[in-house]
């Protein structure tokens, strides 16, 4: 037997023709097909909305949020979702004036998250998806915290107390961003002050240096003369105690010798021979023993 071909002659045409009309069937009413099924994690939340919204009062056309399965009619609804596990954006240097108009460059870096209870909310004022808020809304309320406190601290004021300063930025941004939904978990920023100003505070850094190693210098000195005093003071009442004790001992021993003593010590001292010259008492004694 001869090899039968499916699309051979005109029977092959017509299955040709009836398979491509099949497969186009199928992809319309594919297309058509109006239901579709999504899943929203558990670490998003989703917002379901309709389309068309005939009137104001239906918050945009928002139905809710929601979680999990969700099947919805394409053509009059969608579902749109926000991440609710923390956020993290580094901006780039914003340039804010100090009160008196020195120029400073603010690196901010902020970690925030959506308030799950407020994610209808901010999805009707702004339907904007994550990235767009980050790089409108969010970095607008930045800049303005930062302008708006800047604008109350002079240039030495502001570096000297930079925690104080950032401190007073949060807390105008967390009131601006939590108003919103936006929970504020981080903020820093690195503050870099104008050149001339850093140069006028690595000068008066080095004089501080200087001025404390000459204190410390003076303070030294004084230490080593004191030390040198004490060490004399000290060697004065050795050198007196010596004297006096010395001549305690010689008051000693000059009250107990007495003539007695002295004959005493000079007789055990005489060799029996009698001195060629005698003079003073000891003549007189000698003559008296005679």
């Amino acid at each position: 037997m001869g090899k039968v071909e499916y699309f051979d002659g005109p029977n092959g045409l017509t299955n040709l023709i009836k398979i491509c009309v099949i497969l186009s069937v199928t992809v319309i009413i594919g297309y058509a097909q109006p239901f579709r099924i999504t899943v929203i994690d558990s670490a998003e939340i989703g917002i379901k909305f309709h389309k068309w919204a005939m009137s104001e009062d239906q918050k945009g056309g928002v139905e809710g949020t929601c979680k999990g399965w969700i099947f919805y009619n394409k053509y009059t609804t969608d579902i749109f979702t926000y991440p609710t596990y923390i956020q993290r954006k580094s901006y780039a240097p914003f340039a804010v004036n100090a009160k008196d108009a020195s120029v400073f460059t603010m690196d901010p870096q902020i970690a925030y998250r959506i308030d799950p209870a407020r994610a209808c909310d901010i999805f009707v004022k702004y339907r904007k998806g994550i990235d767009d808020l980050e790089n409108g809304y969010i970095r607008t309320c930045i800049y303005e915290a930062y302008r708006t406190c800047a604008n109350k601290y002079f240039s030495d004021y502001l570096m000297s107390n930079r925690a104080e300063f950032e401190a007073d930025v949060r807390q105008r941004l967390e009131k601006s961003l939590m108003s919103e939904g936006f929970i504020v978990e981080e903020f820093t920023s690195a503050i870099t002050p104008p050149v001339s100003l850093a140069r006028t505070i690595d000068e008066k850094n080095a004089a501080v240096q200087a001025a404390l190693k000459a204190e410390n210098q003076v303070k030294g000195a004084e230490a080593n003369a004191k030390i040198r005093i004490a060490q004399a003071r000290g060697d004065a009442e050795a050198q007196k105690i010596s004297a006096d004790a010395e001549a305690y001992a010689n008051a000693k021993i000059a009250s107990s010798i007495t003539p007695t003593l002295v004959q005493k010590m000079w007789v055990e001292k005489w060799d029996g021979k009698m001195p060629e010259t005698v003079t003073g008492e000891h003549s007189m004694m000698m003559i008296g023993k005679k």
